[in-house]
């Protein structure tokens, strides 16, 4: 604590002080400190930098009555000591108008405290580009020299999170994320070719190497191939995987499947538990779909940071601790989101979301070699990314979309060409269900959902008739 007569603004005081000025029963403080700084480059050069700093703090107050007890969250920016009590009686005052919790549980209630706690948060800085910039630079002259133009953006944050509550809860959890998206373009911008990656401190990315890998793209778009809409042999890479694969996850919540709203509800119905897919075969493959908070170059919260709650996340829940979760076991549907509601409501075992996702389980084989053994017996797509992803049918899960900056054709394991853009339309669901070759698994960065979810590891996969249902204009 600070010395007598004195507030401190770091964010471990902030919470000490909340938790201090709380009249509620109960009482979570969720004070995290933001960190960023980015660089953006167009036409083989810089354009701008720049670093930010912010801090958030979450209340959540919840208030015991007899009807059940009801809960108020309230979030602020910016917040200093003097600004606390108005945000605590805010919180308070929404639990007392807000009636009783669907979600209400007992607050986590142990003492652990995380090392660390008391210390001044984590931050970046542009150093973290030390190395990354002259390579940066170096890939400038590199794309000049090959009649290609750059643009893109870095950009690396860390935000540390300090969660204190009522209970006895001191939780600390520090978090960098780096991500990089990279275009190539002709100077005619008639092709265009994109690479993203994920990192956590910009030291293992090369730009010069992804701008040598997009350069081989282009130069397979300068043969340009009209092809109609249809079903495809179509490899994806792991972008595109974890495109899907996310919004997948994401509609995977125990609560919806068991009343009959989702890809996961058993055909038939069922009460509970017995009204789900769980313990049926969702992919043709071996494959398991998990998360886990201690995956290397993965690294998460071990523990649920929740700011609001919903079907895949419960305020109540904060502090709770994260396991390793097999989502899909070997093929086999094994566990769906939970918080500890959607488990007493369903009967499955608690399994809070977590901040990474990696599929896993299939062969040696990395992206070329899969293109290498495509396209033998008729023609083959391989895909970039895919964007502008919406849902169609909860049922199924059908998403649509497009794809983006280069789909290529595959004859007889090789490149022959560029192939305009399409509309797809397709289940993820599906799409496991029916591919016939998962690769290597590999950290990737997805084109869509990437900032919202950097942090995935897949596998190419081969998909033999990819539902490309009409062509899309776009380059």
């Amino acid at each position: 604590m600070s010395p007598r007569g004195t507030r401190s603004n770091q964010p471990n005081e902030i919470v000490e002080r909340a938790l201090e000025l709380s009249r509620a029963d109960g009482c979570v403080v969720l004070a995290e400190e933001h960190s960023s700084t980015n660089l953006r480059w167009a036409g083989n050069a810089l354009t701008t930098n720049g670093a930010t700093r912010g801090r958030t703090v979450t209340v959540v107050s919840t208030v015991d009555g007899a009807r059940g007890t009801a809960s108020g969250v309230v979030s602020r920016s910016a917040v200093t000591v003097p600004d606390l009590e108005p945000l605590v009686r805010a919180a308070e005052a929404a639990a007392r108008d807000a009636g009783p919790a669907e979600d209400a549980q007992a607050l986590v209630a142990d003492d652990r405290t995380t090392a660390g706690f008391t210390d001044a948060p984590a931050g970046t800085s542009p150093d973290v580009f030390a190395a990354f910039a002259p390579a940066l630079g170096e890939s400038f002259r590199q794309a000049r020299a090959g009649g290609r133009e750059l643009y893109g953006f870095a950009q690396h944050g860390v935000v540390s999170s300090y969660l204190g509550s009522s209970t006895g809860l001191r939780l600390r959890h520090d978090q960098p994320t780096g991500t990089l998206e990279l275009n190539a373009k002709s100077p005619d911008r008639t092709r265009s070719a994109w690479a993203g990656r994920a990192t956590l401190d910009f030291t293992d990315v090369d730009p010069r190497a992804l701008d040598a890998e997009l350069a081989r793209r282009l130069a397979w778009a300068e043969r340009r191939i009209e092809l109609p809409a249809g079903r495809y042999d179509t490899l994806l890479p792991p972008s595109a995987v974890a495109d899907l694969l996310v919004y997948q996850q994401w509609s995977a919540t125990a609560r919806d499947a068991a009343e009959g709203r989702t890809v996961f509800s058993r055909a038939g119905g069922g009460a509970g538990a017995a009204g789900t897919r769980i313990g049926e075969r969702v992919a043709a493959l071996p494959l398991t779909l998990r998360s886990d908070p201690t995956a290397a170059g993965l690294e998460c919260a071990p523990f649920v940071l929740a700011h609001a709650s919903g079907e895949d996340a419960s305020v109540f829940d904060n502090g709770l601790p994260l396991a390793a979760t097999d989502w899909v076991r070997e093929g086999v549907l094994n566990r769906l989101v939970a918080t500890r509601h959607g488990a007493a409501l369903t009967g499955l075992p608690v399994a809070p979301a977590v901040d990474n996702l990696l599929l896993e389980g299939g062969g040696p084989r990395d992206l070329d070699a899969m293109v290498a053994a495509a396209g033998h017996d008729g023609p083959a797509l391989l895909l970039t990314s895919l964007w502008y992803i919406r849902e169609v049918d909860p049922a199924t899960l059908l998403l649509t979309g497009l794809t983006r900056d280069g789909v290529y054709l595959v004859r007889d394991g090789e490149v022959v060409g560029e192939v305009n853009n399409f509309r797809f339309n397709e289940s993820p669901v599906d799409l496991l269900g029916r591919a016939t070759e998962a690769g290597r698994t590999e950290r990737t960065l997805s084109r869509e959902w990437g900032d919202d979810f950097p942090r995935t590891a897949m596998p190419p996969l081969r998909v033999p008739d990819f539902h490309m249902s009409s062509v899309s204009p776009g380059v």
